[in-house]
């Protein structure tokens, strides 16, 4: 009887541990999608030196890192300023050495950082960077990739807000219709990005204002417009970074000029 007990309880008790090791393989295998799901969501491209090298103030552009990233010229007070939103899933510094020679030349230069690195969750953080710079009179407005296509649509719903808008290698979402506008607009892209080429800005050009200014960068590509870690791979230019960056400061800052100028 008691015999027949023991081995009763045997299988069931080897049951058991099979249902509890199963249990903790589960879990172990849905916290590991999960780690790898927030890491994938929360990665973004880190900045090369350059880019690090240029948070640093001098004596020309003042860095602060909090609440955004900014840049904010020494030794004048801006009236004018440039609201940057990054490319998706890149980090805001690797754009710090573009933007601290845009501020050197006498701009109000901000640059937020966005939920989960991309620009389409937070794409109204303008409103909290005017409101945070009652001094500035003049906005202009730009990003990178994704970040130019939200730049757009914020133009697009607040155009009390904006005087002036650049888009880096991107252009306006289909529902964006920005045509009727009469704001100054500059698009820059490259011409190596296999994404935003000759054919697909040509084919967005009845989404913005006639007298917009397009800027191809010969030789450009689609990650020259930052300073930030890629894949050999997804290099594509057939220029040096700091041509391609040259040209998109000055056409940058040709928006810039134009709406700090008084009429």
């Amino acid at each position: 009887m008691l015999e027949n007990q023991a081995m009763t309880k045997e299988p069931t008790q080897k049951r058991s541990n099979k249902k509890r090791w199963l249990l903790i393989a589960i879990l172990l295998v849905f916290v590991g999608l999960l780690l790898l799901g927030i890491s994938w969501a929360t990665y973004a491209r880190p900045p090369l030196t350059e880019a690090v090298a240029a948070l640093e103030s001098n004596e020309r552009v003042e860095v602060t890192q909090n609440p955004w990233l900014a840049f904010t010229p020494a030794q004048t007070t801006p009236d004018t300023g440039f609201i940057f939103y990054p490319g998706g899933r890149i980090d805001p510094r690797g754009y710090a050495s573009l933007m601290q020679s845009i501020a050197a030349e006498g701009y109000q230069v901000v640059v937020p950082e966005m939920p989960i690195n991309m620009a389409v969750f937070d794409a109204n953080v303008a409103d909290e960077i005017v409101a945070a710079y009652p001094e500035i009179s003049n906005w202009a407005i730009g990003g990178h990739s994704v970040g130019g296509s939200m730049a757009a649509q914020y133009t697009k719903t607040h155009p009390e807000t904006i005087d002036g808008l650049v888009i880096w290698a991107s252009f306006p979402a289909d529902n964006v219709d920005l045509s009727d506008s009469k704001l100054p607009v500059t698009l820059i892209y490259g011409s190596q990005d296999p994404r935003v080429n000759g054919e697909s800005v040509a084919a967005r050009k009845h989404l913005l204002p006639d007298e917009t200014s397009y800027v191809r960068i010969e030789g450009g590509d689609h990650h020259q417009f930052g300073a930030y870690e890629i894949k050999p791979e997804e290099h594509h230019a057939i220029m040096g970074a700091d041509g391609q960056q040259e040209i998109i400061i000055q056409s940058t800052l040709d928006v810039l000029n134009t709406i700090s100028t008084p009429e």
